[in-house]
């Protein structure tokens, strides 16, 4: 049964199920992602940048039996991230998990020798400074939770270790996110709070495309982080469980 809204107690010790928040989980791995914390007992909220989709994403899982509930998050709006933060906590009392999914611009016909330097600019503001500007706005919550968990969907583009040319707007945003991945585990450790980035691998979805794997399959490792125990690691970038050169 789903929890009615504002009852959460804002002590983490008082509450019935973690509570987690995915951005960008209207649809695909993100949409996945909240389907299966929530199939584990989670309260999940549904971050997306449409009211109108985040509300369609929850009104499904709820369904199928689990705590959704939409949260209007658009990762680019400064005040809007901030806003949510503060509806969060009114209505559910804090935040254990927060699994920054929401991306954009996989761009296949760009090359870093040529790129419209506008278009990695606006991968950036999303891919980059959104995860950035929701951790910041959410910290507060994320302090107070016993278990706290920060999830960043990466990619192994964003390998320096393999990597070539092509999808400059993409990548460059993605090895961005790694660099902030390390920095705040190490800032957070005092805190507890585990932070790493996982890439979910080539997954069919509207931006991966056809011909990649199944979406249970790229979800899966973001649950692993998402669900690490506390002695788990930090500050690591891993594909199903294992981990990738930086």
């Amino acid at each position: 049964m789903a929890r009615p809204t504002g009852s959460a107690s804002a002590d983490p010790s008082h509450r019935a199920a973690p509570i987690s928040l995915v951005t960008g989980a209207n649809r695909g791995i993100g949409h996945e992602v909240a389907r299966r914390l929530g199939l584990l007992g989670h309260t999940v909220l549904l971050g997306a940048r449409a009211p109108e989709a985040a509300e369609a994403a929850a009104r499904e899982l709820r369904a199928a039996g689990l705590d959704a509930h939409p949260v209007h998050l658009d990762v680019t709006d400064p005040a809007g991230v901030r806003h949510a933060a503060a509806e969060v906590e009114r209505r559910f009392g804090g935040l254990d998990t927060l699994v920054n999914n929401a991306a954009i611009t996989y761009d296949t016909w760009q090359r870093a020798t040529d790129a419209d330097l506008a278009v990695v600019v606006e991968a950036s503001e999303t891919n980059l400074y959104g995860p950035w500007r929701t951790v910041q706005a959410f910290l507060p919550l994320l302090r107070r939770s016993a278990h706290p968990r920060i999830v960043n969907v990466s990619s192994e583009a964003a390998s320096l270790t393999n990597m070539g040319g092509g999808t400059p707007a993409y990548t460059i945003s993605k090895v961005g996110l790694n660099a902030l991945t390390r920095m705040l585990a190490a800032e957070l450790r005092p805190d507890r709070i585990l932070v790493n980035a996982i890439c979910p691998g080539w997954v069919a979805t509207d931006m991966g495309g056809p011909g990649g794997r199944p979406v249970e399959a790229g979800a899966a490792g973001i649950i692993w982080a998402a669900t690490l125990p506390d002695t788990g690691p930090t500050g690591g970038f891993f594909r199903d469980t294992h981990p990738l050169p930086w």
